[in-house]
């Protein structure tokens, strides 16, 4: 039989999580620590010492995390580990609820709804109690079951995650409050469960039925779960309930990387655990294998200063590396050219595209940089967020400016002509119809019930000159006059705002409406890249995402860009210190993504100090209060200015 040499394989702190095997512990696992490494050699301990592996419960976020651990445990030792019980909090709970449905008045064979599904059957109760028809617009689905889930998932009253996330709904709280009522009832009588209701009942099965309780927690022995700092309130609590008789539970997770909040996820979860379980030893993983010291200095400085913490300081056995750059940029493109330069400078040194990523706070952050890359033929992949010019509102404003340069391009027609309340699709092609006539009796004979915000476009269009008139100019016109139908036409056209500044931005730098089209169209985006892809066969795509999304990844070269008061941390965070505090844990996770370069970017001059909306203007930055405290950018990094 494989035995397994531990002390050979793991670090001494790695070393004594994997043997703790009774009572209580909370494994800190710092940036690149070997977190994953911990959960399956102690998932092979347990089973080498004589635990039954379906004694063993593995609690992750994602199927795919479980299946890979069992997998490398199953490798580790044999395939007694394949048997241990693994998988996601939901499909836990969804297997529990099956096998105790009764008990809680359920029928064992209910169907799950997925996001889709739930959305649909909002849609439904929100037209039979006639909300659809409301004098003012009535938000939609989508954003009817995102302000019920977050309700559920951050244990918050309905008011209170309004009054937070979606202020603009606020005078509908009493309506959206009945929506959820029928919708609890709807669900109760066709046997349905949303994914919420998969975590609120089996936490009311654990917490209000004493014996299942003690089944379950004598069933499942030795209790592990994955990422606790991201955890909400009942996932924390179904944790805590099913160790009640044995306390044999191993939470793994590190309070410097809680980011997802906007989730659900509490941070007092991890925080709190050695309060809620007594005897609690907490198990500190420091040696990171990922960054260079350089980088980790940085790193540690800027979490050494968070209000609330667990302590530790990452180090490094690697050897040399070089000390994070900071670029004080002109401007925007300035930001997006140097990053450009740079890739193209790596790429010859032979750091291939893949092995390098640019990461933002906000995915409009990267529109700019998009354009730039684009234009240089270098290829990305985004995530985290829609590709810039394939966002449903700036394809809207496009949509006005191939009118302007081309006034039979009836495809544009169409897009613009259905973001007019009152015009179908019927009522638009009559009208394209039409203007194959005379445009300008399109708006005559009773066709459409708006006519005068027809009228308006027709307007708008007899008064530019694409000649005379750059891009810039055009897009602030139509901007004037979209502006009440992107309210209309989208629940989070506020979230939308900033990418219309970079559109505004960008057109800024042309002369000729013709090239601003054909560069938008980029023929298109993704031709382009892929064509630029194939020009040097073997080498891959730049890699653009959000600090969220980048959260568990690593990159040899990362960027992180808009490093600035008002970006990183966003200016919607000022106000409250809890945010600030996650703002921190934000940089230090995108900063800890680097292996060997880091590099901190920020446009030394803003051109939209909130947004088009609010007359634009021209700022200067100010650097970020994580780089900017105690002295640290004059320990840790290199400032350079770049224009």
């Amino acid at each position: 039989m494989k035995k397994i040499d531990y002390k050979n394989e793991l670090n001494p702190a790695q070393l004594e999580a994997v043997e703790s095997i009774d009572g209580s512990y909370l494994v800190i696992a710092g940036a690149g620590s070997g977190k994953t490494r911990v959960l399956v050699h102690r998932v092979a301990h347990l089973v080498e010492k004589g635990v039954k592996p379906d004694e063993i419960l593995l609690l992750t976020f994602t199927r795919r995390a479980a299946e890979e651990m069992l997998r490398r445990a199953t490798l580790l030792l044999d395939e007694r580990c394949s048997r241990v019980s693994g998988g996601t909090f939901h499909s836990f709970a969804n297997a529990t609820l099956r096998r105790h449905a009764r008990v809680l008045g359920l029928s064992s064979s209910f169907s799950i709804l997925d996001e889709s599904d739930a959305e649909d059957t909002i849609n439904l109760i929100r037209t039979q109690l006639g909300f659809n028809k409301t004098e003012k617009r009535f938000p939609r689905k989508r954003a009817i079951l995102e302000v019920i889930s977050k309700s559920i998932n951050k244990s918050e009253k309905l008011e209170d995650v309004l009054y937070d996330e979606y202020p603009q709904f606020l005078e509908f709280g009493d309506e959206i409050k009945k929506i959820r009522a029928e919708y609890r009832k709807y669900k109760a009588a066709k046997s349905l469960l949303d994914y919420d209701d998969l975590l609120v009942y089996l936490k009311n099965l654990l917490s209000d039925h004493e014996d299942v309780r003690f089944y379950l927690s004598r069933k499942y022995k030795y209790i592990m779960v994955d990422e606790y700092q991201d955890t909400n309130k009942l996932q924390a609590q179904i944790t805590c309930l099913l160790a009640a008789v044995h306390k044999n539970i191993m939470v793994v997770g590190d309070d410097a990387q809680s980011i997802y909040s906007f989730r659900g996820a509490n941070f007092r979860n991890i925080m709190d655990f050695p309060r809620l379980f007594k005897n609690t030893k907490v198990i500190t993983l420091e040696e990171n294998y990922r960054s260079t010291q350089a980088i980790l200095n940085l790193t540690n400085e800027v979490i050494g200063r968070a209000k609330e913490k667990f302590e530790k300081n990452l180090y490094t056995r690697k050897k040399g590396g070089e000390q994070p750059v900071f670029i004080d940029a002109d401007d925007e493109n300035a930001q997006s050219r140097y990053i450009a330069d740079k890739i193209l400078e790596l790429r010859e040194e032979g750091v291939d595209l893949k092995d390098m990523a640019v990461l933002f706070r906000s995915g409009w952050h990267s529109n700019d940089l998009e354009v730039e890359l684009a234009g240089r033929n270098i290829p990305f992949v985004k995530y985290g967020g829609q590709k810039f010019v394939e966002a449903a509102h700036i394809k809207d404003i496009i949509s006005y400016l191939r009118i302007v340069y081309n006034v039979s391009d009836q495809v544009s027609w169409l897009r613009a002509l259905l973001l007019i309340p009152g015009i179908g699709p019927k009522s638009a092609e009559k009208i394209i119809n039409s203007l194959a006539i005379d445009k300008n009796k399109a708006g005559q004979g009773g066709i459409i019930k708006n006519r005068d915000e027809l009228n308006k476009l027709f307007e708008i269009l007899k008064q530019i000159d694409p000649i005379q008139q750059g891009p810039a100019k055009i897009i602030e016109k139509f901007l004037e006059y979209y502006q009440p139908l992107l309210k209309h036409k989208y629940d989070d056209f506020h979230k939308r705002i900033n990418d219309l500044d970079s559109l505004l931005r960008i057109s800024s730098r042309y002369k000729s409406l013709e090239q601003f089209l054909t560069d938008m169209a980029l023929e298109p985006p993704e031709r382009s890249i892929f064509e630029a892809g194939l020009k040097d066969k073997g080498d891959s795509s730049l890699t653009l995402s959000t600090i969220h999304s980048a959260k568990g990844l690593e990159w040899h070269t990362v960027f992180l860009i808009y490093v600035a008061e008002g970006h990183l941390p966003s200016y919607l965070s000022l106000e409250d210190e809890e945010s600030i505090e996650e703002e921190r844990r934000l940089f230090y996770v995108a900063a800890t993504r680097a292996k060997e370069n880091l590099f901190l970017l920020k446009p030394h001059i803003d051109r939209s100090p909130r947004s088009f909306m609010d007359g634009g203007g021209t700022v200067f930055t100010q650097l970020s209060r994580f780089l900017d405290e105690g002295g640290i950018m004059d320990k840790f990094v290199l400032a350079l200015a770049y224009k």
